[in-house]
């Protein structure tokens, strides 16, 4: 069956309507028939300068650019699969990825030379580099050699529903990174989710700066708006003087980000003049987000709230309707369309309202598993302890509630959550409550080891520019706010926090640095 050429589907349906905004050149508007064009030369380059075919891996360390858009979907033509890489590893760890997917041909963006070539000498599968731009290595190729290509989609590729077409690897902020095999019924069911469910149209524009190295770079909104005939703006990175400007000078509707980015966003100077009135969604996911954001995009007349999902699904999995965003705060809501999920105990029995128990998620939009990884694939794709020979479901590691009226609730994670004297505590509760502290910026909540209860909390503080605080000031606010046993035991001030590339707080370093007793 043919599916993978959703650019030359989407160009016969709506062929003048703008696909891209390239903002990395002049803020450039492609259409869909000239995106299309391009994702055809690029195809036709990548297969016979390449010699990519169906099943070749192609990895991408690149930043955010137009160009990786057309790879993307290029591959999605040839039935090839982009191992899309955090260019904010170390180019050992990089190297150790690689060597696990052996791509056929690394394309690199000129940022990363020294990285590459660094890496040459441990990679024996790839046997073509490819520079997105013209400032490529001595004997290495350029992305812009395809400009000599057809422009005329090359001969259709039979797919299956199951053949890979991403790689994506999961954050690592809890332990060592895995492969999620993003098949094309995933990345189709996740848009056709999100577009049924959010109910996203030809009409809205969002801005992609979140890295799409990221499957939220990727899936949130990039693919669902491609299949729909919506519009990407396409930014380097994040950059918080860029998002005001597009918020007021372009067509807006849609913003997704993670915690940080929207800390960021409202500690800037232009916060206050702001105008989100063209906003229809705006969004957070990828972690906690802390109670005060919410509150102040609500101050502001926007119907501000949070998502969940994960490399393994999606990521996008439930909807929280408008009129029940202030009603249910802190809730991701309803499951999408076709998702299934479940809260179980640890002996896979479902948990009752209100109780907290892991979150299991079974639906097309489901990774197929991790990529030369059957024990972890095992271990989170299986069936229900009672049900050895019934469906399987993605065990998410996530802890969840429902309430009675069966909205849902992301408590945090299973690997976050320790118990203190007998009490289970969640960091994400705590650093909520710290975060509401005027003088502090950021916050995170680790564990370190304790004689008497076991394991205790200690937050890692980042106040706001000119503020000064003392730990047992931010401790005499969680006091007034938490129960004992989930006040931090101490306070560490630190002068920002280590993130992820995807703009996560990185607990792991955290724990490596300050998680001594």
């Amino acid at each position: 069956m043919v599916i993978g050429d959703w650019l030359t589907r989407r160009e016969r349906l709506t062929p003048n309507k703008v696909a891209i905004v390239d903002t990395l050149h002049g803020d450039r508007r492609v259409s869909y028939r000239e995106w299309n064009q391009v994702a055809n030369r690029t195809a036709c380059f990548l297969r016979d300068r390449l010699g990519i075919v169906k099943g070749d891996r192609v990895a991408v360390l690149a930043m955010n650019c137009v160009e990786y858009l057309d790879v993307w979907f290029a591959l999605g033509k040839l039935g090839g699969v982009m191992q899309n890489l955090n260019w904010r590893l170390t180019p050992h760890e990089l190297t150790g990825l690689i060597r696990d997917v052996s791509p056929k041909a690394l394309i690199y963006g000129s940022e990363f030379t020294a990285q590459v070539n660094e890496m040459r000498s441990n990679l024996p599968s790839v046997e073509n580099y490819v520079a997105v731009d013209l400032k490529a290595a001595e004997n290495d190729c350029s992305l812009s050699e395809r400009d000599a290509f057809d422009p005329i989609a090359p001969p259709q590729v039979e797919l299956d529903w199951d053949d890979p077409w991403v790689i994506c690897y999961t954050g690592g902020t809890t332990g060592s990174p895995k492969g999620a095999i993003l098949t094309h019924r995933s990345i189709t069911a996740n848009a056709v989710n999100t577009i049924v469910s959010w109910g996203l149209t030809q009409d809205d524009v969002a801005i992609l700066d979140s890295p799409l190295f990221h499957t939220g770079g990727l899936n949130v909104f990039t693919a669902p708006l491609a299949y729909v005939g919506g519009t990407s703006i396409v930014c380097k990175g994040f950059d918080p003087d860029q998002v005001f400007d597009l918020i007021r000078d372009g067509d807006v509707t849609i913003y997704f980000g993670v915690p940080t980015m929207f800390i960021m966003l409202q500690q800037h100077p232009r916060w206050p003049e702001a105008d989100f009135v063209k906003l229809k969604l705006v969004i957070s996911g990828g972690a906690p987000c802390p109670m005060p954001v919410f509150e102040k995009f609500w101050a502001r007349d926007v119907d501000f709230k949070t998502g969940y999902g994960l490399t393994e699904a999606g990521p996008n999995t439930f909807w929280l309707p408008p009129e029940d965003v202030r009603a249910k705060p802190g809730s991701v809501g309803f499951p999408l369309f076709h998702i299934d999920v479940k809260i179980v105990r640890e002996d896979d029995s479902e948990c009752e309202p209100d109780e907290v128990g892991e979150l299991l998620i079974r639906g097309p939009h489901v990774c197929a598993g991790y990529w030369n990884n059957p024990k972890e694939t095992k271990e989170a794709i299986r069936p229900l302890v009672d049900d050895p020979n019934g469906p399987t479901w993605l065990r998410t590691g996530d802890l969840a509630m429902r309430d009675v009226e069966g909205y849902y609730y992301i408590v945090g994670r299973s690997k976050d959550m320790f118990i203190s004297g007998g009490e289970n505590v969640y960091p994400a509760e705590i650093e909520s409550v710290l975060h509401a502290h005027p003088a502090v910026a950021e916050s995170a909540v680790i564990t370190v080891p304790h004689e008497k209860w076991g394991e205790v909390g200690r937050a890692i503080v980042v106040t706001t520019e000119g503020e000064h605080l003392e730990e047992n000031e931010i401790l005499e606010f969680a006091r007034q706010r938490l129960a004992s046993f989930k006040v931090p035991k101490s306070v560490v001030f630190v002068e920002e926090l280590p993130k992820t590339g995807a703009n996560k707080i990185d607990k792991k370093l955290l724990m490596d640095n300050y998680g001594s007793p």
